[in-house]
């Protein structure tokens, strides 16, 4: 015999054959037999990368399904499929939801805080500059703080609270907090929130305050909440604006603000007579901060929630369910400010 071969018992295997072969060899070792890519290059004699490729082609040629199984006393308490769908609809970093109804008291952010504060032991590095707005979300997350197994290096307050109503922000709760239960260094901004502008600019001038806004402004990460625009929020119950001033932000289309900064449904600043009187951290910073922690929910602060996620007023977002199943109900495809088109 000369060696050739003749019918199909004896053809050669094809290419695209034998390159399947591999694939799903390759896909048993890694799925099923926990093997890593190295392990499979030496144990099939090709490169690493291309043990790499071979697992991923098994994947997009559909020779591997993979099913992942919530233990039943999970069910209903996490909720991946959504918190994967708002991520994408609005390009977010994490989305965490959590199962409670928010009533939009304050002692009803309780879960809110408990979640971000587990978020954050997850987030914050111990050179980290934490910043925070005082409301009622980022009192509930420094009330849930309970070890100390993180650390950051300093925490800053992002908005003034100096008001003359006799009202309590929990401005000095979450900074002496924060800075105990994170080992960390807080930084006060001992300022009003509001003031006329020329005072404003002296305040801006103030060495001591200056350098509270500097630190805000270049945090690595920020929590905060949002307000609605509305007599039922903080701002209003403190005697920060008055019925004059919410006549204006409505007709100027204000729909939320963070730290006293207002903005519009496409969470553009709304600009009026409050911009120039405002004594915060301002909301390009927040935009710019690839750790902003949002943390909010309740159906009155919907609109609210929405203009921020549109104008890229968040990277991660921390809600309830309610809120997270009406976001997903907004999915029509929105253009933001930042240049960004969600699904």
């Amino acid at each position: 015999m000369d060696g050739s071969t003749s019918g199909t018992g004896g053809a050669k295997p094809s290419r695209s054959g034998e390159d399947l072969r591999l694939a799903l060899r390759a896909a048993t070792m890694y799925h099923l037999e926990g093997a890593t890519q190295a392990e499979i290059a030496v144990k099939l004699g090709v490169s690493r990368p291309t043990a790499g490729r071979l697992v991923a082609r098994a994947r997009t040629q559909g020779l591997v399904t993979i099913e992942i199984n919530v233990p039943d006393d999970l069910q209903g308490t996490v909720h991946a499929e959504l918190e994967r769908e708002l991520e994408a609809q609005f390009g977010l970093t994490e989305v965490l939801v959590v199962s409670d109804v928010i009533d939009g008291t304050d002692a009803g952010y309780g879960s809110l805080g408990r979640a971000a504060a587990t978020l954050l032991s997850r987030r914050l590095k111990d050179q980290d500059v934490l910043g925070f707005t005082w409301g009622p979300e980022t009192v509930a997350v420094a009330s849930s703080l309970k070890t100390r197994s993180t650390k950051c290096a300093a925490v800053v307050q992002l908005d003034g609270s100096i008001t003359s109503a006799d009202y309590q922000t929990g401005v000095e709760y979450t900074l002496g907090r924060c800075a105990a239960y994170l080992q960390a260094t807080p930084i006060r901004l001992n300022a009003p929130l509001y003031a006329d502008q020329a005072t404003v600019v002296a305040l801006e001038q103030d060495s001591v305050i200056s350098r509270a806004l500097k630190a805000g402004t270049d945090a690595d990460v920020m929590m905060y909440g949002i307000g609605p625009v509305s007599t039922s929020t903080t701002l209003f119950e403190g005697s920060f604006i008055d019925l004059e001033v919410l006549d204006e932000l409505r007709r100027l289309g204000a729909v939320g603000e963070i730290g006293g900064r207002f903005y519009d449904a496409d969470g553009n600043d709304t600009g009026g007579s409050l911009p120039g009187r405002t004594v915060s951290v301002g909301l390009d910073a927040i935009r710019a901060c690839d750790r902003a922690v949002l943390v909010t929910g309740g159906q009155r602060k919907h609109e609210a929630l929405l203009g921020a996620l549109r104008g890229g007023l968040a990277s991660i977002l921390v809600t309830d369910i309610e809120s997270a199943r009406w976001l997903v109900a907004q999915a029509p495809a929105t253009a933001t400010s930042n240049g960004k088109v969600f699904q």
